[in-house]
């Protein structure tokens, strides 16, 4: 999917409805511990598995909600940044072209999401799946009308066997806008869709419960139950489950191992609140591929 010419329409609408939103600005992530020493580069098995935010990229946030940050015209250009490019395609652009074609007999899997995807590939989190020939096309921030723009470039076109979602905690905190759990799902079943018509076997994870037990750099409670309610997460959940179950699907249950008898995430699992540490990637891999397995079964 390439972006045409409703880009300049859908960037007036953007520009419309942010006026309201931008009223109160978001609160500011989580600074990354100091260090004294710089840190490793990404984990990058093979060219094309992974890539990280060019630095061309890096001035804007990929989400409407990052650029609440700035002011005047660095908002303006913020937005345009957003609109000329909403579906953030060219972050994987260079990875896409360096993938290599499938090896005979290899099983590709295209692991396809946001930060919580995005953060596998990153040194300090325990590493991506070593030694094996799957694709982490995962972008912060990323909601799933984001997601679907990209569907085609950072998924069908890399002509997997598998592709593992999880998505949608980004949707319910409203990082491109508010969102009903209706339109939610259309974004979900389209890219469920389009990738059983090509052959593609499907992965649905579940959205991740959150915790409000983790502090800012600042000292200052990250209270991310706020913009996540867990009602809302579990509602989710129940319909992948279900959507899953009724066309065939792997429904991939991160959240009942992740969550503590409240429904939030478990403390020694999480980094901030929201994100998995070294230790809940430790949980969801096994899951992960066992999900796998359970797709590939009876494939040719």
């Amino acid at each position: 999917m390439r972006p045409s010419t409703t880009w300049p329409v859908m960037m007036a609408v953007l520009l419309a409805s942010s006026a309201a939103a931008f009223a109160q600005e978001a609160s500011p992530a989580p600074s990354p511990s100091p260090s004294a020493t710089p840190a490793p580069p990404p984990q990058i098995a093979f060219p094309g598995q992974y890539a990280a935010t060019p630095d061309a990229l890096l001035r804007f946030p990929p989400a409407m909600t990052g650029c609440r940050r700035f002011n005047g015209d660095e908002r303006i250009a913020c937005l345009e940044s957003l609109g000329a490019d909403y579906g953030r395609l060219a972050r994987y652009a260079e990875a896409n072209a360096a993938l290599a074609p499938r090896k005979r007999g290899e099983r590709r899997v295209v692991f396809f999401g946001d930060s919580i995807t995005d953060n596998w590939s990153k040194a300090g989190y325990g590493g991506f799946f070593p030694g094996k020939p799957y694709v982490n096309r995962g972008i912060g921030s990323h909601t799933t009308s984001q997601m679907l723009v990209r569907f085609r470039a950072d998924v069908l076109d890399l002509d997997p066997d598998v592709v593992v979602f999880l998505a949608g905690t980004n949707d319910i905190a409203g990082n491109t806008g508010p969102i009903s759990d209706e339109s939610i799902q259309r974004n979900l079943m389209s890219m469920a869709e389009l990738a059983k018509a090509h052959g593609v076997r499907v992965v649905l994870g579940s959205i991740l419960p959150v915790s409000d037990d983790k502090k800012d750099a600042e000292g200052q409670p990250l209270l991310r139950s706020e913009q996540r309610p867990a009602a809302r997460i579990r509602g989710m959940n129940a319909w992948l489950a279900d959507y899953a179950r009724r066309n065939g699907h792997v429904y991939l249950d991160y959240y009942s191992a992740m969550a503590d008898p409240s429904g939030a995430l478990k403390p020694e699992l999480n980094a901030d609140g929201l994100h998995p540490s070294t230790a809940g990637y430790a949980v969801m891999a096994p899951l992960a591929e066992q999900a796998i397995a359970g797709a590939l079964r009876g494939r040719p």
